[in-house]
């Protein structure tokens, strides 16, 4: 690639720092209260490129999502030179998500029915631009991504890694100071990743702040700056068993909920399964006298799997700690072993 490496922003389009402060999101369910963000405080430089590093779980989408104005935190600040973005409601918050911010999904996110250029159209539209200035200015981004013969394509016609460049440039379209990246290298292969990790890194050129969640360390050396992320799991002063009934096909908790207890089944049975992008995939049918759940309350992680009642079940939950009492610690490793 040559000049795709480097996106073109609109001329005159003033850069500052990104401020963090104090920022604080809290859920609660069942027996904890979970924090993926306490207190946190940072610094963004204009022009930087900082990474969110952590286990599924640790907060990286929740920080997007409050920087992204779709998540109000618990407390705390978030400041763009001198708009706080953590206070913005009505038309500034609207033109905020407009204008001041771009995100790059995971999973691309491209309209299917719509060709490549325009998918990029689509935000400069939304955003009062006419249609022969948002199509020159699509071609333009499309071209300097080295999608110049690409440009009426179907994202089904698209390769990962240009589905992702397509993104990048729906992103950066009205020029954000900007841009967010959940995982943007999630579902390329080795060869895609290069170009796109080169394009993310051109991102920066111009005063643009560019902030990405990743679990790839490829990135490392291209970062400015790395934000290490993990959640706080804080155990309520309610420490005692609790009776449970779920009936047939009623979830006991969903994959990627917070984690509050491990449960002992009593009578009845459970259905372990794990969500996949390809359908659900069975795990184990527990029945009574087995337990299920301990990961998540043991290690401080979100649930990695659904359960679900094959039949009316009753179960007694129990937090970490009572567990690790009622089986004793000597047991916990070969317990955890034949999980």
């Amino acid at each position: 690639m040559t000049m795709s490496d480097h996106p073109t922003p609109v001329a005159g389009a003033d850069r500052h720092d990104l401020h963090i402060r104090d920022l604080t999101v809290e859920f609660t369910k069942g027996d904890y209260t979970v924090r993926p963000l306490e207190h946190l405080d940072q610094t963004v430089p204009a022009g930087s490129l900082a990474l969110l590093l952590g286990p599924s779980g640790c907060g990286k989408t929740t920080l997007l999502s409050c920087l992204a104005a779709i998540l109000r935190p618990t407390s705390g600040t978030i400041a763009y030179g001198s708009t706080e973005i953590t206070t913005l409601s009505g038309r500034p918050l609207t033109d905020y998500r407009r204008h001041g911010v771009g995100v790059v999904f995971q999973a691309f996110n491209l309209v299917p029915s719509m060709s490549a250029v325009e998918n990029v159209t689509v935000p400069m539209r939304s955003a009062g631009m006419k249609h022969a200035q948002a199509k020159q200015r699509a071609i333009e981004l499309l071209e300097q991504m080295g999608l110049g013969d690409r440009l009426d394509h179907l994202p089904s016609g698209l390769s990962g890694g240009q589905q992702q460049r397509v993104a990048i440039a729906r992103a950066v379209a009205l020029d954000p100071p900007v841009i967010l990246a959940d995982e943007p290298t999630a579902h390329l292969d080795y060869i895609q990743v290069e170009g796109v990790l080169r394009l993310i890194r051109g991102l920066t050129d111009g005063g643009r702040i560019v902030i990405v969640s990743t679990h790839d360390d490829r990135m490392l050396a291209l970062a400015d700056q790395i934000i290490e992320m993990r959640p706080d799991f804080v155990q309520s002063e309610d420490v005692a068993p609790r009776a449970v009934t779920v009936t047939a096909g009623q979830y006991l908790f969903r994959q990627g909920d917070p984690s509050d207890l491990i449960y002992v089944i009593d009578s009845g049975e459970i259905d372990v399964v794990r969500d996949t992008p390809d359908g659900e995939i069975p795990l184990a049918s527990l029945g009574p006298g087995e337990h299920l759940g301990e990961m998540g309350p043991l290690f401080g992680l979100p649930r990695s799997a659904s359960a679900r009642a094959a039949v009316d079940t009753t179960l007694t939950g129990y937090t970490a700690a009572t567990f690790r009492d009622l089986v004793g610690a000597e047991r916990l490793p070969s317990l955890i072993r034949g999980r």
